[in-house]
C-alpha cells in the first residue's frame, strides 16, 4: 500500500486534532453541565431541608413523637401535622420527596403513605449525629439528588449529636438533568461544528500553501539537501556531528570539539562517545527533529539540535547542531542585574528631584534655616533607603547597589533581604561580570524558594539573607604593584523549603522549579566559580522540620581587589 504524501498526512492529521479537540470539548461540558445541575439542585435540596427543620412546630412535634415509646402507627402519621407540613413544602418546590424521621430513622411522613413508620432507605446515621449532608442516592422514589438536615428538640442547637431528635430528608428529581443538557447544548454544538469547518478549511489552505512553498518537493527531501551541504561545511561557526546509520560517529568538525572539549571523537560508538548525554538523547529512536536542548558543557552553554540524514529515502544516520550561548547567557543575567539596578536608579533620581524641589521652596521662602536642616537629615539619613536590612554593612558601592537593587526585586514579591551582621567589605569588586551571575543566580533562586515555601501559610516570614566577606591573597592586582587581589566569600540562605534532592542540585537540566526552561543557571553560575579556582557549595539542604531553607556558601578567588597604603605598595 501507498504511503500517503505528507502534506495529506499532514491534512488528515490537522482534521483529526480538530475533530478530537471539539469531542473532547464536549465531553467536558457535557460532564461539567451535569455536575453543575446536580450541585444546584443539591443546594435547593438543602437550603429546603434547614428552613423545613428549623421550623418550631416541626421541631416539637418531632421532639413529642421521640419521646414517646414506639412510634405511632401509620394511619394517625397519615392524618397527621408533620405528613400535612411536608407534603405542602414538596408541592410547592416540586420536590421529588421530602421525609420526615424520628432520632431513629423511622419516617414520620413520607410521599407514600406505605412507607411511613418504616425504616428509611438510606443511612441516616450522619444527619442524626448532627451533621448537614448532601446525598445522590437511589431510593423507595427514584434516583434524587438532595440533602439531609438534622431536627434539634425545641430550646437546643447544633451543638453535634445533642439534642437531636430527628432528620428532614429533601430530595430532587436527577431524571430532568439530561432534558435541561440537551436544551444548553444546542449553542454548544452549532460552536463544535463551526469550529471543525473553519479547522478543516485552514487545513486545506495550509497544504495548499505547502505544495507550493516547496515547489512540489516532500519535507524530507529538502531536509535531507540542506543536511548534506552543511554537514561538509569546516568555516561553519557551528559544531557539527555526523553519526552514521550504524550508530558511529563519522564527521566532526572543529567547532563541535572546541564546543565539547574533546578530540578524537571520530571513529567512536556514539553511545560510547564522551560526550553529554543528554546530546544521545536527540538521536534516539523516533526522537523529534525538531527538538531544541539547552545543555552545560565544561563552562559552556550550548543549544543542541539533531536531525535524521536521508537520501533517496534512505536513512544515513543523524547530524547534530551545537550552537554556543554562553556569552548570551551571561549577558542574560548582567542585563536583569543591570535592569535592577536602573529601576532602583530611577527610583533614587526621582528622590533627588523631590528633595532638590523642597530645598528650592524653602529658600525661595526665604526659609534658610530651615532648608539648612534640611540638607544636614539628607546627609545624616541618605539619598534613598533601599529595602534591605542591614545594608549599611556594605560599603562597597558595586555591591551595595547590587544588593539593593536586588532588595527591591525582593521586596516585589513579599521577600525581605538581609545583610548578615557577619558582613565585612574592604575591597572593591574586581569582576563585576562573574560576581553578577553567580551572587546574582543564587539570589533569585532564594527569592524564588522563599516565595513558593509551603511551610507557616500566608503569615510566614519570606526572608533572604546574605553575608559577604572578602579576604586580600597574593599582591599583584595593579599595574605598578600598588594593589593585591582577593577573595570573595559568600554565604546565601533563605526561608524556603529547602532542596529535596542535594545529590542531583548541580547536575545539569535539575531544578525544582515549575517553570520550562530552567535548571541551568546553579550549574553554569558552579562553573564560572570553578573557573576563576572557587566553588559553590550546599552547607545545609534544609528542609521540613529545621526552621530554615538551603544555606549555599560562594567562593571567588581574583574577584576582589585591595588599594594597599604607600608605604605597604
Amino acid at each position: 500500500m501507498r504511503t500517503p504524501k505528507f502534506s495529506t498526512q499532514t491534512l488528515l492529521l490537522q482534521m483529526s486534532v480538530v475533530l478530537l479537540v471539539v469531542l473532547l470539548f464536549a465531553l467536558a461540558f457535557g460532564f461539567i453541565m451535569v455536575e453543575r445541575i446536580t450541585q444546584e439542585a443539591e443546594q435547593r435540596a438543602l437550603t429546603l431541608a434547614r428552613t423545613i427543620a428549623s421550623q418550631p412546630e416541626l421541631r416539637s412535634q418531632v421532639a413529642g413523637i421521640s419521646a414517646q415509646e414506639g412510634t405511632p402507627p401509620a394511619a394517625d402519621l397519615d392524618h397527621g401535622p408533620l405528613e400535612a407540613l411536608a407534603e405542602s413544602a414538596r408541592q410547592r418546590t416540586d420536590a421529588l420527596f421530602v421525609v420526615i424521621t424520628d432520632e431513629t430513622g423511622v419516617r414520620l411522613a413520607h410521599p407514600d403513605p406505605q412507607r411511613l413508620a418504616e425504616k428509611v432507605s438510606t443511612d441516616p446515621s450522619e444527619a442524626l449525629g448532627g451533621k448537614e449532608v448532601v446525598t445522590r442516592n437511589t431510593g423507595t422514589l427514584g434516583p434524587s439528588a438532595g440533602a439531609k438536615v438534622p431536627v434539634y428538640a425545641p430550646g437546643s442547637g447544633p451543638t453535634g449529636a445533642a439534642g437531636v431528635v430527628g432528620v428532614v430528608s429533601v430530595g430532587f428529581e436527577r431524571e430532568p438533568l439530561g432534558q435541561a443538557l440537551v436544551e444548553a447544548s444546542g449553542p454548544v454544538i452549532l460552536t463544535a461544528c463551526g469550529a471543525f469547518a473553519a479547522g478543516v478549511g485552514a487545513s486545506m489552505l495550509l497544504r495548499k500553501r505547502l505544495r507550493r512553498l516547496t515547489l512540489g518537493l516532500e519535507p524530507e527531501e529538502l531536509t535531507t539537501l540542506v543536511q548534506d551541504q552543511v554537514a561538509v561545511l569546516e568555516t561553519t561557526h557551528e559544531g557539527v556531528i555526523g553519526i552514521s546509520r550504524g550508530g558511529r560517529v563519522t564527521v566532526v568538525n572543529a567547532t563541535a570539539q572546541e564546543l565539547l572539549g574533546q578530540t578524537g571523537l571520530q571513529g567512536t560508538e556514539w553511545s560510547e562517545a564522551p560526550v553529554p548525554d543528554a546530546l544521545r538523547v536527540l538521536t534516539r529512536p523516533g526522537a523529534a527533529e525538531d527538538e531544541v536542548l539547552e545543555l552545560v558543557a565544561g563552562a559552556r552553554v550550548l543549544l543542541a539540535t539533531a536531525r535524521a540524514a536521508v537520501h533517496d529515502g534512505e536513512d544515513l544516520g543523524w547530524v547534530v547542531f551545537l550552537r554556543d550561548r554562553t556569552e548570551l547567557a551571561q549577558l542574560t543575567r548582567q542585563l536583569e542585574s543591570v535592569s535592577t539596578m536602573s529601576s532602583a536608579l530611577r527610583a533614587q533620581r526621582h528622590e533627588f528631584a523631590n528633595q532638590l524641589h523642597t530645598i528650592s521652596g524653602l529658600l525661595g521662602l526665604g526659609e534658610t534655616s530651615r532648608a539648612s536642616e534640611y540638607v544636614h537629615r539628607l546627609v545624616e539619613t541618605g539619598p534613598l533607603e533601599f529595602p534591605v536590612e542591614g545594608l549599611e554593612r556594605l560599603s562597597e558601592p558595586y555591591l551595595q547597589a547590587f544588593i539593593g537593587a536586588k532588595g527591591i526585586r525582593a521586596r516585589e514579591r513579599g521577600v525581605t533581604l538581609r545583610v548578615g551582621e557577619d558582613t565585612y567589605i574592604r575591597g572593591s569588586v574586581k569582576a563585576p561580570q562573574d560576581v553578577t551571575t553567580v551572587l546574582g543566580n543564587l539570589i533569585d533562586n532564594a527569592i524564588n524558594a522563599a516565595v513558593s515555601a509551603s511551610r507557616g501559610g500566608e503569615d510566614l516570614d519570606r526572608w533572604v539573607r546574605i553575608d559577604l566577606l572578602d579576604e586580600p591573597s597574593a599582591p599583584g592586582g595593579g599595574a605598578d604593584g600598588s594593589a593585591r587581589l582577593g577573595t570573595l566569600h559568600a554565604v546565601v540562605a533563605d526561608s524556603g523549603d529547602g532542596v529535596t534532592e542535594p545529590d542531583r542540585l548541580f547536575e545539569e537540566g535539575y531544578t525544582a522549579s515549575a517553570v520550562p526552561g530552567q535548571g541551568l543557571g546553579l550549574k553554569l553560575a558552579r562553573e564560572l566559580a570553578l573557573r576563576r579556582s572557587g566553588d559553590i557549595t550546599l552547607l545545609d539542604a534544609g528542609g521540613p522540620g529545621t526552621g530554615t531553607g538551603a544555606v549555599f556558601a560562594v567562593r571567588l578567588p581574583t574577584a576582589m581587589i585591595f588599594e594597599l597604603p604607600e608605604e605597604d605598595a
